[in-house]
C-alpha cells in the first residue's frame, strides 16, 4: 500500500452527476480530479502511473474508439499500474460483460441509470478495494502560494493574521505574519479563514509546530466545526486539486 494513495481521475464526467459524485468522494477523503481531454489524460497517466481512471464512454469518442483507447492503456507497459473503470448510462449487459470479462478492466462498469446515490456507493466500494487512500487518512492541499488562502484570529485581544500553508478537512498548517509564540494545546477561538471567495469561521487547537523558519503552526479544528464550514473547506480542496492538475505540464 502506498503512503500517498492513488489519484482518481474522472474523464469527461457526466455534467449532471460530476459535482455530487466529486464532492462525496472528497468528503470520503479521496483525491479526485476532472479531466476533459482524453489525449492529455494519457500523458498525465504517464506521470501518475498508479492512478485510477474512470471513463465516461458516452461522450466524445465512438464505442469502438473508446474500446481501442482503453485497450491501448492496458497494452502500455508503462501504464501497467493504472486501473480503469467505466461510467455509462448504457445498460447493455453484453457491453458490460465485454469490458469486464474480455478487456479486463478492474474498477467496474458502473451503470449510472442505477441513480447517483447507488453509483457513488459502488465507486466508493471500488476505491476502498483498490486501497486508493493509501496510508493517508485525509486529503491535504498545499496553498502556500495561493494569496487568497489567508486567516486571522484574536490572540490576547490582538487581531493577528497570516497565510495558510496547507489545509485538510480536519486541520491546517499556518504561518503568522508575526509569530505569537503559541504553546502546544492552545485553544484558538474565532478563527476566520479566507479561502478564495469563501469565509470560514471555526475554532482550533495548536497541535504543535514545524521547525521551518518562520515557524509553521499545525492547528486541529475543534469538533464544534459545523457541517457548513467543512463544506466550504472541501469546496476549496476540490478547487485546489483541480487547479493543480490543470497546471501540470505534459
Amino acid at each position: 500500500m502506498s503512503i500517498s494513495g492513488r489519484k482518481v481521475f474522472l474523464l469527461y464526467p457526466h455534467s449532471v452527476i460530476q459535482d455530487d459524485i466529486i464532492y462525496t468522494l472528497v468528503q470520503n477523503e479521496y483525491e479526485v480530479y476532472r479531466l476533459k481531454d482524453h489525449n492529455r489524460a494519457l500523458k498525465l497517466l504517464e506521470q501518475f502511473p498508479d492512478s485510477i481512471l474512470f471513463i465516461n464512454i458516452d461522450d466524445r469518442l465512438t464505442e469502438n474508439e473508446w474500446e481501442e483507447y482503453i485497450r491501448g492503456i492496458m497494452r502500455n507497459p508503462a501504464l501497467d499500474d493504472v486501473r480503469i473503470g467505466i461510467l455509462s448510462y448504457n445498460n447493455d449487459e453484453e457491453l458490460k460483460k465485454k469490458y469486464l470479462m474480455e478487456i479486463g478492466i478492474t474498477c467496474g462498469f458502473i451503470q449510472l441509470k442505477l441513480g447517483i446515490k447507488e453509483s457513488t456507493k459502488i465507486i466508493l466500494t471500488v476505491l476502498e478495494a483498490s486501497e486508493a487512500k493509501g496510508r493517508r487518512k485525509f486529503v491535504r492541499v498545499n496553498c502556500e502560494h495561493d494569496s487568497s488562502a489567508q486567516f486571522n484570529v484574536s490572540i490576547f485581544d490582538t487581531l493577528v493574521s497570516g497565510k495558510i500553508i496547507d489545509i485538510s478537512s480536519i486541520g491546517m498548517a499556518v504561518q503568522f505574519e508575526t509569530d505569537p509564540e503559541l504553546q502546544k494545546n492552545t485553544l484558538l477561538e474565532g478563527i476566520q479563514l479566507r479561502l478564495r471567495s469563501s469565509l470560514v469561521n471555526l475554532s482550533g487547537v495548536v497541535l504543535g509546530f514545524r521547525e521551518e523558519r518562520p515557524r509553521h503552526y499545525v492547528i486541529l479544528f475543534t469538533p464544534k466545526t459545523t457541517g457548513g464550514e467543512k463544506t466550504k473547506i472541501r469546496r476549496y480542496i476540490i478547487q485546489s486539486l483541480q487547479g493543480f492538475i490543470e497546471s501540470v505540464q505534459v
